[in-house]
């Protein structure tokens, strides 16, 4: 079943739908790498069946709180059109009920296999958003079981003009900046509409980077002036510029970094910190009135946390996480600290 996260109180799509577990991509920098996921040992993880339950409405404890149709984001987790997806097709089976549903989604991949014939001509037919990862050239070394660069860029020019195409430079990495902002007027000439840019994270301490949440980072000072440039150069070419860095989120075209504004039916959650943070405009619903906080359970794992949760409310634990760690979240959503 799509689940929501801890990532709730930053993002505005923050139910995600993976249809498998593991990948064969072996992209060094991944964080399911780092968190000792079998990278060999793809197996199903969330069906078709699960996402129909979804669209008819059916929630569970952690997205109680959604009560219309907010876009998935396919591929949080694992790439739903690696080389697996041969084997067992579930995909393929989403993409069909996503077709008759008309369903929206933002789908993010590196995977061949959505742009050959059977698949693109779902595609087609879907309400969706696609994300392509794509760094530049010399991530090939780092990125050994994943389509090429060159083949990637094959996979943009065959989907963009049937649908939205958002090119993901994620991780961005400074010492590859050079050849990034080459590869900028590749993505435009291939027909991007946006790029999405997020800064490298490291789970252990590093020289040079700084601490920021649970992640070790760039500093901003290095950071924010390259990503200036990435989007002074992304806006000549003609492509929106989308910020996933978090403290550089006010950077983007829009406080979503997904690359879904202006298209109809995609509603994003602006109910979050983000959007307070920076004075977007921000909607609350009645089931965020009503439902239980319990989509916040992974911000609190201490004792007698889960019977405090249940006797809140998503806008009750939303406005008080903001209130009461408000030094917290400026500090990971804007450019004033680190």
């Amino acid at each position: 079943m799509p689940l929501c996260g801890s990532q709730v109180v930053l993002c505005d799509l923050p139910i995600r739908f993976d249809t498998y577990r593991g990948c064969t991509h072996q992209c060094k920098y991944c964080f399911a790498t780092r968190k000792n996921y079998s990278m060999k040992d793809v197996r199903i993880d969330e069906t078709h069946k699960q996402l129909i339950n979804f669209i008819k409405g059916k929630r569970v404890q952690t997205t109680s709180w959604c009560d219309w149709d907010i876009p998935l984001h396919w591929g949080g987790m694992s790439d739903p059109f690696q080389p697996a997806e041969k084997k067992f097709r579930e995909s393929y089976k989403c993409l069909e009920v996503f077709k008759e549903t008309q369903y929206p989604f933002v789908v993010s991949t590196k995977g061949k296999l959505i742009a050959t014939d059977e698949y693109l001509d779902l595609i087609k037919q879907c309400n969706c958003v696609v994300q392509i990862s794509l760094v530049c050239p010399e991530f090939d070394i780092i990125e050994r079981g994943a389509p090429k660069f060159a083949e990637r860029l094959e996979i943009v020019k065959k989907i963009f003009p049937h649908k939205r195409v958002n090119i993901r430079i994620q991780p961005y990495m400074i010492e590859y900046h050079d050849s990034i902002m080459n590869s900028l007027e590749k993505f435009a000439e291939a027909g991007a509409y946006g790029v999405i840019i997020e800064g490298m994270k490291f789970i252990k301490a590093k020289k040079g980077l700084v601490r920021v949440g649970g992640d070790s980072v760039y500093p901003i000072g290095a950071l924010k002036p390259k990503v200036a440039q990435i989007k002074e150069k992304a806006h000549k070419l003609g492509m929106k510029f989308y910020s996933g860095e978090n403290r550089l989120r006010s950077m983007g075209d829009d406080l979503c970094c997904c690359g879904i504004d202006g298209l109809e039916g995609f509603k994003g959650n602006s109910f979050n910190i983000n959007h307070i943070i920076h004075g977007g405009e921000f909607e609350m619903t009645p089931a965020m009135e009503k439902a239980p906080a319990t989509s916040m359970k992974s911000l609190y794992q201490q004792a007698g946390s889960w019977e405090k949760l249940k006797s809140m409310t998503f806008k009750d634990i939303m406005i008080n996480e903001y209130k009461n760690k408000e030094d917290y979240f400026k500090g990971i959503l804007t450019d004033k600290k680190k």
